[in-house]
């Protein structure tokens, strides 16, 4: 079913997200090797969340708010499964980063060596 490389790196990290920590689809993109990526995380949460049994509901947008229309039945279940995860949200209904944020750091990263020594993330 996922074909791509990418794709099997966003699935190996939205089943990493441990449970009562939470994840922006930017922060998957960036980890999965392609940091623009983030339609392409939802796009793959939106099809694969079931076939791969994933915990789609540990991904929010990067504004730590719950991206289904505010009221809708996904809406609704996304932030009952986070509440049942011990998961908060404020008065505005965002998730606080510095709380629930999952820290999970790219592995492969090495320095280039073309004078500004950024790093540079290898797939």
């Amino acid at each position: 079913m996922v074909s791509s490389d990418f794709a099997r790196k966003v699935l190996k990290l939205i089943k990493s997200i441990p449970r009562g920590k939470v994840a922006s689809y930017g922060q998957i993109a960036a980890l999965a090797g392609k940091p623009h990526g983030s339609r392409g995380v939802a796009w793959i949460l939106h099809s694969s969340s079931k076939a791969y049994n994933l915990p789609w509901h540990r991904v929010i947008n990067s504004q730590g708010k719950i991206s289904f229309i505010k009221g809708s039945k996904n809406y609704n279940s996304q932030k009952a499964l986070l509440k049942k995860e011990d998961v908060v949200f404020n008065d505005y209904q965002k998730v606080d980063f510095k709380i629930y944020k999952w820290n999970k750091k790219a592995r492969n990263i090495r320095k280039t060596v073309t004078g500004k020594n950024k790093p540079k993330i290898f797939s």
